[in-house]
């Protein structure tokens, strides 16, 4: 369920990410600067019809429609259907494209919020509803379709571009411009006419790695999906993680807000790496822990858990709350950011944090409602100082209390 909470956490992470365009160099000449950066990217186009794009989903070994670059399924039954009678008016609709990660495997790189409605409704999941040209359909599953409209939709044709593996280049002589460059790239340009990534969505895709491997698997924590108000991942096969409708609805889910909840920590742990904003901070944390082995992610994973499970203790399960000036309380990501920092910094009291926990909310509390503390605590000043300013200003609240 979408509820007002989940659009405040929301918007709170996108307000902290600001976006400055780099000045192009205008003395480069264009002919050289083209003769060392340019790259060629190899596809080829294939069409399929919508029953045999289903198959090739369902067998689920030569196409993944859902790599974990991808951003979670979002597309309600009303736009699900709106795309079905698009197809079977013969409308065109935008092609979807294809990554070969191996020899004849392919990952989704756009288009997997239409081929998961084109398998969903052949697989009878949701009933048509909205549609404004063929309105008699609304309210049918597939398998009610009147023989002559089923037939029409088989023969609908899906256009696939597939970005073959010659496209994996490790670097572009003169520049450095790796594969990831080359990604970042082609999802910027793929998402332009439709609705853009936002920032921790085109992390995900341009970064593959071990370590966002481990932010998605710490966002499936029971303790951080119950102190963020997700659904738990209850689901026996993982594959199944990505249909829980409950889960779609989940705004910090569906964004991936709660990825980069987990990401904000990683990247605030040192003090030398917090400089210019905090898109920029993120963005250099996704590049510098790319070479990360399993077993180091598997570490840092341990290690965010087990200080998330403090931070829980601390404030008595009901962590990264604070008062607004109306006097209700809400979860905070800059204070999460802030907590869970001092809770790695001075694990070594961890036993003597949990018993003063209720002057720690206390004093936090007060400084959340202070006209200069407030804006510093909450967020709302999010400037390399501020952050910077931010975490000193917990770590002081709990060195107090440790004393006191």
């Amino acid at each position: 369920m979408i509820t007002d909470k989940d659009d405040d956490l929301v918007e709170e992470i996108a307000a902290s990410e600001v976006y400055v365009e780099e000045e192009s160099d205008s003395d480069q000449d264009p002919d050289e600067f083209y003769r060392l950066n340019a790259f060629r990217v190899v596809y080829q186009t294939n069409n399929f019809l919508l029953p045999q794009i289903s198959d090739l989903i369902s067998s689920r070994k030569v196409i993944n429609i859902r790599p974990e670059y991808q951003r979670r399924l979002r597309w309600s039954d009303k736009q699900k259907s709106r795309l079905i009678e698009s197809l079977l008016l013969n409308i065109p609709i935008p092609p979807v494209f294809f990554f070969e990660s191996r020899a004849a495997e392919y990952e989704v790189m756009d288009g997997q919020q239409r081929l998961n409605a084109i398998k969903e409704f052949l697989n009878n999941d949701f009933k048509l509803k909205g549609l404004t040209v063929l309105w008699p359909l609304n309210g049918l599953t597939y398998s009610n379709l009147p023989p002559r409209v089923s037939r029409g939709l088989k023969r609908s044709v899906v256009s696939a571009i597939t970005l073959l593996l010659e496209s994996d280049v490790e670097e572009v002589t003169g520049r450095g411009i790796s594969n990831s460059d080359i990604r970042r790239f082609i999802f910027d340009r793929l998402n332009t006419g439709g609705k853009p990534l936002n920032a921790q969505e085109l992390r995900n895709a341009i970064y593959p790695s071990k370590f966002n491997d481990s932010i998605i698997n710490i966002t499936r924590n029971r303790v951080f999906t119950t102190i963020w108000g997700i659904p738990n991942y209850t689901e026996a096969d993982p594959n199944d993680y990505y249909e829980n409708p409950r889960r779609q609805r989940n705004r910090l889910y569906s964004t991936m807000g709660d990825c980069e909840i987990v990401l904000r920590y990683f990247a605030l742990q040192d003090g030398d790496h917090i400089r210019g904003s905090m898109r920029g901070i993120l963005d250099e944390c996704m590049r510098r822990f790319m070479k990360l082995s399993e077993e180091q992610c598997g570490e840092m994973e341990k290690s965010y858990i087990s200080r998330l499970e403090l931070a829980n203790r601390i404030f008595s399960g009901k962590p990264f709350e604070i008062p607004d000036h109306a006097g209700r309380r809400r979860k905070s990501v800059a204070l999460q950011d802030a907590v869970m920092v001092a809770c790695d910094k001075m694990w070594r009291n961890r036993e003597k944090l949990i018993a003063v926990g209720a002057g720690i909310q206390s004093d936090l509390d007060h400084l959340a409602t202070d006209e200069d503390a407030g804006p510093i605590l909450t967020g709302q000043a999010n400037t390399a100082p501020a952050i910077k300013l931010r975490l000193e200003m917990v770590q002081r609240v709990f060195r107090s209390n440790l004393k006191a």
